[in-house]
């Protein structure tokens, strides 16, 4: 992957707050000052279980996943994160407490951070921006909700599709084994699933 560019990196994140509100350029500047990007290689953890989550990540390329390993080793994936993303653990980042969570990167992925120090400044100097998280932490709320109620009340095959939907652009860059864990299948019967709607597909074409 090329070296981190500040200012390329940057772009897609002023967009993102952008299509929620303008700014301004000093509030853009100030989005420059405290947002710092890292790069993170194919299997590096971002977060670690155990560990305080310190900071927010917006995704500005490549992927990234959170999920629980449980005392058996099955791994339940509750995000995945591709570009123009936000991941972290809301609860450990603003209550300063370790995370139950894991997040690592499933390719080599450039980041964005913001510390919840820097993101008071954010507040305090440019108060648009509370309106703005607030958003993204409601549309992350709203988001998870529609999972749960995924998980207790659809088929998998309603869940794969709602996968689909929600990640087009990662069902041909994710491995089957973790598109499993993230729906709550076996590899094996996402197979399967995958086979009968392939052959569906096949015998509805005139």
């Amino acid at each position: 992957m090329k070296p981190v560019n500040v200012e390329t990196s940057l772009e897609p994140l002023i967009s993102s707050f952008e299509r929620l509100i303008p700014l301004s350029k000093a509030e853009k500047e100030l989005v420059h000052k405290l947002f710092h990007p890292r790069l993170f290689r194919k299997r590096q953890y971002v977060l670690q279980e155990g560990d305080v989550c310190t900071q927010f990540n917006f995704v500005v390329r490549g992927c990234l996943r959170s999920y629980k390993i449980d005392e058996k080793g099955n791994v339940y994936v509750l995000q995945f994160a591709a570009e123009n993303n936000w991941i972290n653990d809301l609860g450990s980042f603003h209550n300063i407490q370790p995370s139950a969570l894991n997040i690592d990167a499933l390719e080599d992925t450039v980041v964005l951070q913001i510390s919840l120090d820097d993101l008071i400044v954010l507040y305090t100097e440019a108060p648009k921006f509370h309106r703005i998280f607030r958003v993204l932490v409601e549309n992350a709320f709203v988001r998870l909700q529609e999972r749960l109620l995924q998980n207790i009340s659809s088929t998998a095959e309603e869940r794969y599709q709602s996968f689909l939907d929600l990640y087009p652009h990662l069902a041909n860059r994710l491995s089957q084994v973790q598109i499993a864990a993230f729906l709550g299948v076996t590899p094996e019967f996402l197979s399967r699933l995958r086979n009968l709607r392939s052959k569906t597909s096949k015998s509805s074409k005139p």
